[in-house]
């Protein structure tokens, strides 16, 4: 997978929601002289702006006249996210541009955003793109501005909401269905639940950790461990692979957790995908092997290598005699991490149908995670299987599942637990959880965590990471996600004592009450073995194709002015109130969605 295919959705994938998207293309998606002027076009109407005035209301908040007619959209919250800096590192940003003009997946981008800004071409956006690079690596709206070669840019409304809601449409139906899901699986039972103990808190037995580095030879890899082990062990092993572009200590806080009740703990770094990987990119290696599509057979491999290493140690070692029980293993993944547990699992990786999803679907309409499913593609097989069948359970967080298993997650015959979460902007719930959990026919269990994010389970280390550092996606992290880790310690723990003689004592944990009574705040969570109905409907609703919608509302009365206007009050109407019409909902998708390009405008 190249450069392009992780970076682009980091760039061009803003995942706070419609209007900034929106605003952000009409005031400032735009490379190189110094742009005077905006013409705003909406069908037949134009209304020019002055970029003066636009800088004035960003540094100062005050609205000018020829900016007036938009001032019910000009708030505070928009004047803080347009005037947001992004800092891009100069060499990841060059390697990215390079890669973009090369691909094909780059012209169609660069096509589309072309159709949004009609007197542009793609020659100036590429030209405006390097001389913002070359002048500052703070990319902002202004900014882009100044770069751009002509006096006036030209923006059109109808294309830019489509390029807008494009770019943000997995997010936004994760977004529109979370009322649905909040109601669909809250608890109607009175019970209050009143347990013998919490456990979130941890246990009693005292903690060693030890760093190891295993050899492939025959691969030439090196794996390195952390191996967490209590004095007295009890329960199965459980194995730990992280995300994508993270390392071995991602979820330290379980691992020390769980070790704490005496469950042996192997958190295992893979080296094609961790990120150290990632970083070697960033300082001159070739950005085509950013993610090798081996790493997809790798880190299965990886997995069943350190258990079969283990073995021996547990058989023939003093230290970990007695240690490691690999013939019944609890196998935990977070993102990428998810993928390799429902392979090793027993799920068939099915690259023919994955290759026909990466080939129909537009790259703007791709979330993060359906960027790095597509590095797969490219090896040479229609099917690939990786089952150990030493799994005897699958815990994942924020999968990255989508369409790298077609239909064969139904072949997964252990319990499994899916952790997903409503704001995830990285790997988007409906399509990467949502719709894999109701293809699972063994027993499991989801739990939403509405108003968490892609990083909210991982450790308050993760704050320093390359994820929880982006500007580009809003993540829930440190101090505010601590709820979110006591419900993976408490939750993680009920389950895996399931394969333990204490599995009656535990269960209470895996119940909807006490899933719900850990909510906090604004982070609310809901447990169910079945996706509610409403859920599986708005799932069928936001792929279905209906007749094309329009958002231009023509009143004869009206001035241009207010028509441009109305645009964007039937546009903030649509997406701010989606729960309470099932109309609307299918006017914005079906109209906006499917129905693209310059299907839209055409009132005149």
């Amino acid at each position: 997978m190249n450069f392009l295919k992780f970076l682009s959705p980091f760039i061009f994938n803003v995942v706070e929601g419609f209007t900034p998207i929106l605003l952000s293309l009409v005031l400032g998606v735009s490379p190189c002289n110094s742009a005077e002027n905006i013409i705003l076009k909406a069908g037949l109407l134009n209304h020019k702006i002055a970029v003066e005035d636009l800088d004035e209301f960003l540094e100062t908040g005050e609205i000018s006249s020829s900016l007036q007619p938009y001032q019910f959209l000009l708030t505070s919250e928009i004047q803080e996210v347009l005037s947001q800096n992004i800092n891009i590192d100069p060499v990841i940003a060059e390697q990215f541009l390079n890669d973009i003009f090369k691909s094909d997946d780059g012209q169609r981008l660069l096509k589309q955003i072309s159709q949004a800004l009609p007197d542009s071409s793609s020659s100036e956006l590429k030209e405006g793109l390097k001389l913002l690079l070359k002048q500052t690596n703070n990319f902002n709206f202004i900014n882009f501005l100044r770069v751009y070669p002509q006096e006036t840019l030209t923006i059109d409304l109808s294309k830019a909401a489509i390029l807008g809601l494009k770019m943000n449409e997995s997010f936004l139906h994760s977004r529109l269905i979370n009322a649905q899901f909040k109601k669909g699986l809250k608890n109607s039972s009175n019970i209050e639940i009143q347990p013998k103990f919490d456990p979130t808190v941890s246990g009693q037995k005292s903690i060693s950790i030890e760093r190891n580095v295993l050899y492939d030879r025959s691969r030439n890899r090196y794996i390195a461990l952390d191996i967490y082990t209590a004095k007295k062990t009890h329960g199965p092993l459980v194995v730990m692979s992280h995300g994508f572009a993270s390392d071995r200590r991602f979820l330290r806080y379980l691992a020390k957790h769980l070790t704490s009740y005496g469950i042996t703990v192997v958190s295992v770094e893979h080296p094609g995908s961790d990120i150290h990987a990632l970083l070697k990119t960033a300082t001159g290696i070739n950005s085509s092997q950013i993610l090798p599509s081996e790493e997809f057979i790798d880190r299965p491999q990886d997995i069943s290598l350190v258990l079969n290493k283990l073995t021996l140690l547990n058989e023939n070692t003093r230290k970990f005699k007695g240690k490691f029980n690999t013939q019944e293993v609890s196998i935990i993944g977070h993102s990428f991490g998810g993928y390799t547990a429902l392979a090793l699992g027993g799920a068939s990786l099915d690259l023919k149908t994955l290759r026909s999803f990466c080939q129909k679907e537009s790259p703007l309409k791709r979330s993060p995670a359906d960027w790095l499913q597509c590095a797969a593609g490219e090896l040479p097989y229609p099917q690939r299987n990786f089952q150990d069948n030493r799994i005897r359970q699958i815990i994942i967080f924020n999968p990255i599942i989508g369409e790298l298993f077609g239909n064969n997650l139904s072949q997964i015959k252990v319990p499994t637990l899916i952790l997903s979460a409503s704001d995830d902007g990285i790997t988007p719930t409906i399509s990467h959880q949502l719709k894999p959990f109701q293809e699972l026919s063994t027993e499991k269990y989801l739990i939403m965590a509405m108003g968490g994010t892609h990083m909210s389970v991982t450790d308050m280390n993760s704050m320093n990471s390359m994820m929880g550092q982006s500007t580009l996606v809003r993540e829930i992290m440190g101090e505010k996600a601590e709820p979110v880790r006591r419900l993976v310690r408490g939750v993680s723990l009920a389950f895996i004592q399931q394969l333990t003689e204490e599995k009656s004592r535990y269960k209470v944990f895996l119940t909807p009450s006490y899933i719900e009574s850990l909510s906090q705040g604004n982070l609310n969570f809901r447990l169910g073995t079945e996706l509610p109905m409403t859920v599986k409907t708005w799932i069928n609703v936001t792929n279905m194709k209906q007749p094309e919608a329009n958002l231009w509302s023509l009143k004869s009365k009206l001035t241009p002015i207010q028509n441009i206007q109305q645009y964007f009050v039937n546009a903030r109407q649509l997406l701010l109130q989606p729960e309470y019409s099932t109309e609307k909902l299918n006017d914005l998708f079906t109209g906006l969605l499917h129905n693209h390009d310059d299907k839209l405008d055409k009132w005149s």
